[in-house]
């Protein structure tokens, strides 16, 4: 029986691992995907329809970027009846041209399927996506490898954070509570 946080975790294994067959286990086919990017440093096509091209955005694509991704949903699961799901999101990785780490944060507003428990929609808010140089990438790398996967609470997210300047914003994000959009 598919749920709603199998649904987000195939989402995550499919983007993280380069897997876009596991999107049938996520998405439905229907699905459509809106994008808000609030940083200048990652782009995005803002509305896309349909499983297979979200697909192709955020694994294909993202995976001929990216690589030693490890992405996180920060706090509790949703509930196995839920219709919607907020939660704010964690994500290292490493860019596979220039070796950089990638740290970034967000939110995932999830919209399911009564029936089948598969995301319908899903709008991701990219609020900040810092770039570090190649040698910063084992201190990241160890930081999130030792991290609950994917979901994290926000505390132990940030308790073992590598001490960079570059990080403080994505922090502050993480361990902030939500407050409301304008």
């Amino acid at each position: 029986m598919n749920t709603p946080q199998r649904s987000i975790q195939q989402y995550i294994n499919a983007k993280d691992g380069n897997r876009p067959h596991l999107l049938d286990q996520a998405l439905a086919p229907e699905a459509i995907l809106d994008m808000i990017v609030r940083t200048g440093s990652i782009s995005f096509p803002g509305h896309v329809e349909g499983r297979a091209a979200i697909g192709d955005v955020l694994v294909r694509r993202f995976g001929q970027t990216f690589e030693n991704v490890y992405t996180f949903c920060l706090g509790a699961p949703p509930a196995t009846d839920a219709n919607v799901f907020q939660c704010k999101w964690l994500v290292a990785m490493s860019d596979k041209n220039g070796g950089e780490a990638r740290v970034g944060c967000g939110m995932y507003d999830w919209h399911f399927d009564p029936t089948s428990r598969l995301a319908k929609r899903l709008t991701i808010t990219i609020e900040h996506m810092k770039t570090l140089p190649a040698t910063d990438l084992p201190a990241i790398m160890t930081w999130v490898s030792r991290l609950d996967y994917p979901w994290c609470h926000p505390e132990a997210a940030v308790d073992n954070a590598p001490d960079s300047g570059a990080l403080q914003d994505v922090i502050q994000f993480v361990i902030n509570p939500v407050s409301a959009q304008p």
